[in-house]
């Protein structure tokens, strides 16, 4: 199994431990994805059950839908970018109050191969989880990596789900 399969296996099993543990006290949670395009919510809605756990999945790939849908500032994305921890947070933020649910997840980032700068390097990906009450957020410089079933891109947003996927997780354990 190489590294991708691996990746790919563990976002599995994080996204059954996510629905099941939900499922069973009741939380709802809603994504709000750019750079991994809705690979949360799709690893999360791949597990039966997960109808009684997501709430609202929204993939917001523009800064006009980000502001728009989300409610994420202009200053924001002005002042830190779309790639920012606190543009993740805000969109968490804003999929939390669209939504309803306990938790919100988010990403934006550079998933590449082409867009990245000395600012914001391919691989670079925030990622926010939120609460009513708290919010988590952290910034990854993922590895860019490709192989014979998978390219770059692939494993930079591979990468972004199985960590939005754990530190969600761990939202919900200490929730």
């Amino acid at each position: 199994m190489n590294d991708y399969e691996k990746i790919n296996s563990e976002i599995k099993q994080l996204a059954r431990h996510i629905v099941k543990t939900c499922g069973e006290r009741g939380i709802k949670i809603a994504t709000a994805e750019s750079c991994t395009g809705g690979l949360v919510c799709a690893a999360v809605t791949a597990v039966s059950g997960s109808s009684s756990v997501i709430e609202l999945g929204v993939c917001s790939y523009s800064n006009r839908i980000k502001q728009l849908v989300l409610g994420v500032s202009e200053g924001t994305l002005q002042q830190y970018s779309e790639y920012s921890i606190q543009c993740a947070e805000e969109m968490a933020k804003g999929a939390l109050d669209l939504s309803g649910a306990a938790l919100a997840v988010s990403t934006t980032g550079v998933a590449g191969p082409t867009g990245g700068t000395d600012e914001h390097p391919v691989g670079e990906v925030c990622i926010a989880v939120r609460s009513k009450e708290r919010v988590h957020s952290k910034r990854y410089v993922f590895e860019v990596k490709s192989g014979s079933d998978y390219d770059e891109r692939d494993y930079i947003r591979a990468q972004a789900v199985r960590k939005a996927l754990m530190l969600l997780e761990l939202m919900i354990m200490t929730e």
